[in-house]
C-alpha cells in the first residue's frame, strides 16, 4: 500500500528509503498513465531521485480547472481506468469551480488512515462519541471525514448539516461529548440553544472536545478561549487538508497548537516562494507556499501541486505527542492575500485584531470593490448581540490595525446579525470587482 503503520511517528530521515521507493513507483505510474502530466512535463522523464523533484514544473488548481471541462468528468489527470474509481466526491467550490474527485479503493483506504492519524492526534479515540456536522452531499468533508473519525475507534454520529434544533436534542439525549464541524458552526448552535432551549446554556450540552477544520481562525487565542468559556470544550484544529490531495493530513495535539504533518510516508511536501517559485528549506522559521506531491495515489495523482496555502514552519523536531512530522501554521491563502501599501494582509491577521474587541461578534468581511492596488484595508466588522457602538469603535479598531499590523484600515461597523451564520465554510474576503 506504500503506507507505514504509525508512519507519522517515524523521523523523516528514517523514512528516506521508503519514500524514495514510493516515488519511483508513483512517478512511473504517472508517466505511463497521466496525459495531463505528460503534457505539462513536455515529454520529459520525471527524475528518479525524490530530492530532484524541483526539476519538474509546478501544477496548480487552474490547470485542473481547465482539464476537467476538456476531459469530463475527471480530467486527463485521471491515471487509472474508470472501472477502478470506487468513490466520486466533489470539492466545495469555496475558492472557485467545484471539481470532481476520483478515488480508487486503495486511495480511499490510505486517505482514511492518514485522516485517522490526524483525528487521533487531536484527542479522538475509543470511548468518545462524536457527532460529525459537515456536508455529506458529495463533499469529501462529509463521508470521507466521517470514515477518518471512525478510524480512531470513536463512536461516530453521521449528522451532517441542517436541522440544528434536532442536533441539540440528539446531543442531549445520546451523551455525545465531541463535535466535528467548522469553527463558525458553534455560533449557529449557540443561537438555536438560546432561542429554542430556554434555561439551557451551551456548556450544558456536555461537549468536551471540538474537532474543527475547513476554515481559518482557530490560531486566535481569543477564539479558543471563547470556546472554553462558552462551551466548556477544548478546541482542536483536527482537520487540515487540501481536497484535491488529501482531505486531512495535519492536526494539532494537546502539546502544541501548531498543525502536525502526519503523511510523510505517502505525501511529499515542499515550501516555495509564492512569487518566484524558488524552493525554500523546510525548517523552523521558514514561510512560503505549500507544494505537495502524492507518493501513493492511483486515480488522480498530483505532482508538485501548488496548494495556494501560505504556511509558517514552527518546528521540525519530534513533538511531545510522538508525531515526527514538521509543525506549521497556515498564515493564509495566496488568493486571499490583500497587499496594502506593500504589506501582505491575510484574513487570519484581521481576525486576530477584530476578536480583541468585546463589542464585536468576531465576524467580519474584507470587501474589495475596486481592483488593486490598495492604500487601506476595507473591513466591515459586526457588533455583538446586545452591544452598541459609542461612535468611537471604528476609529479604535482602525488604530488597533495600525498598531498591531502596521496597516491602514478603513473600518465600517455593521449591526449584529448582518452577516449570515453558516453551517459550511465562511468566505471572509469578498471581491466584487471584475
Amino acid at each position: 500500500m506504500s503506507l507505514i503503520d504509525d508512519g507519522h511517528r517515524i523521523a523523516l530521515h528514517e523514512l528516506a528509503g521508503h519514500r524514495q521507493e514510493a516515488w519511483e513507483r508513483q512517478s512511473a505510474h504517472v508517466a505511463a498513465n497521466s496525459a495531463f502530466y505528460r503534457r505539462i512535463w513536455n515529454g520529459a522523464t520525471p527524475p528518479r531521485r525524490l530530492e530532484d523533484l524541483p526539476e519538474l514544473p509546478f501544477s496548480d488548481k487552474a490547470d485542473l480547472r481547465l482539464s476537467q471541462p476538456a476531459h469530463p468528468p475527471f480530467g486527463d489527470y485521471l491515471a487509472a481506468p474508470r472501472d477502478r474509481v470506487s468513490r466520486l466526491h466533489r470539492t466545495s467550490g469555496t475558492t472557485g469551480q467545484a471539481m470532481n474527485l476520483a478515488m480508487s479503493a486503495r486511495d480511499c483506504e490510505i486517505t482514511e488512515i492518514v485522516g485517522g492519524r490526524a483525528q487521533a492526534l487531536a484527542g479522538l479515540g475509543p470511548g468518545i462519541t462524536v457527532v460529525h456536522c459537515l456536508n455529506y452531499q458529495m463533499w469529501m468533508g462529509g463521508l470521507t471525514d466521517h470514515l477518518t473519525l471512525e478510524r480512531t475507534g470513536a463512536t461516530v454520529v453521521p449528522f451532517g448539516v441542517g436541522s440544528t434544533e434536532l442536533l441539540v436534542r440528539t446531543i442531549l439525549e445520546t451523551g455525545i461529548t465531541a463535535i466535528s464541524c467548522t469553527p463558525s458552526y458553534p455560533a449557529v448552535l449557540e443561537r438555536v440553544v438560546s432561542e429554542k432551549f430556554p434555561g439551557i446554556a451551551p456548556a450544558d450540552l456536555g461537549l468536551r472536545l471540538g474537532l474543527f477544520g475547513g476554515e481559518p481562525g482557530l490560531d486566535d487565542p481569543a477564539l479558543r478561549q471563547r470556546f472554553r468559556d462558552t462551551w466548556g470544550m477544548e478546541p482542536r484544529n483536527s482537520n487540515y487538508g487540501v481536497s484535491d490531495v488529501f482531505c486531512n493530513f495535519a492536526s494539532q495535539c494537546d502539546h502544541d497548537t501548531a498543525l502536525h504533518f502526519v503523511a510523510h510516508d505517502v505525501l511529499h511536501a515542499e515550501l516555495i516562494d509564492p512569487d518566484s517559485g524558488d524552493v525554500r528549506p523546510l525548517r523552523a522559521g521558514a514561510e512560503g507556499e505549500l507544494v505537495l506531491t502524492h507518493l501513493a495515489r492511483d486515480c488522480q495523482p498530483l505532482v508538485r501541486f501548488r496548494t495556494g496555502d501560505i504556511i509558517a514552519i514552527e518546528a521540525t523536531d519530534t513533538c511531545g505527542c510522538g508525531c515526527a512530522g514538521f509543525r506549521f501554521r497556515v498564515i493564509g491563502r495566496s488568493d486571499d492575500m490583500v497587499v496594502v501599501r506593500g504589506l501582505n494582509m491575510f484574513p487570519t491577521m484581521v481576525a486576530a485584531v477584530v476578536t480583541g474587541f468585546d463589542e464585536l461578534s468576531g465576524d467580519y468581511r474584507i470587501v474589495l470593490d475596486t481592483p488593486p492596488p490598495y492604500d487601506a484595508l476595507p473591513v466591515r466588522a459586526e457588533l455583538a448581540k446586545g452591544r452598541s457602538d459609542d461612535g468611537t469603535l471604528a476609529r479604535r479598531l482602525e488604530a488597533a490595525f495600525k498598531s498591531r499590523l502596521g496597516a491602514t484600515a478603513r473600518v465600517t461597523i455593521v449591526p449584529a446579525g448582518t452577516f449570515p451564520v453558516t453551517e459550511g465554510k465562511t468566505r471572509r474576503v469578498i471581491r466584487s470587482h471584475p
